[in-house]
């Protein structure tokens, strides 16, 4: 399968929305080959509920989810709701492969450098954010 420019290396916001989009239904297809079935979260988020996730400490006021390059996906193997993140790792690890833009929420941290994992938030990185 060959890429245009823009899936290699994509310069706009609206080319990393593009890339994000044919990038998640392999994310879904891949995680109904391990077994599990997925609901879906948010994709989009308004300012208001970025500033108000911020200020609780569940996200940042400039999320990726308000240019729409970010998903949360709610996991789910023989009916069970998994909430942990390390839950995800395969699918994190096999987004990550898919793209060096790709980001996974496993492997967030706090501002600190400590681990503040959101397992289930896949992501395209822009501008500095992930």
């Amino acid at each position: 399968m060959s890429y245009s420019t823009a899936f290699l290396n994509p310069k706009t916001l609206g080319e990393h929305q593009e890339l994000f989009m044919r990038l998640l239904p392999r994310l879904i297809d891949k995680a109904h080959e391990l077994g599990y079935t997925l609901r879906g979260g948010e994709l989009w988020r308004s300012d208001a509920a970025a500033a108000e996730y911020a200020r609780q400490g569940k996200g940042i006021s400039n999320s990726l989810h308000r240019d729409k390059l970010a998903i949360d996906l709610n996991l789910f193997k023989d009916g069970k709701y998994l909430t942990a993140s390390e839950d995800h790792r395969p699918l994190g690890e096999f987004w990550e492969s898919l793209h060096p833009l790709c980001r996974w929420g496993g492997r967030f941290k706090d501002s600190k450098g400590n681990p503040k994992p959101d397992g289930n938030h896949y992501s395209i990185a822009w501008q500095g954010r992930k």
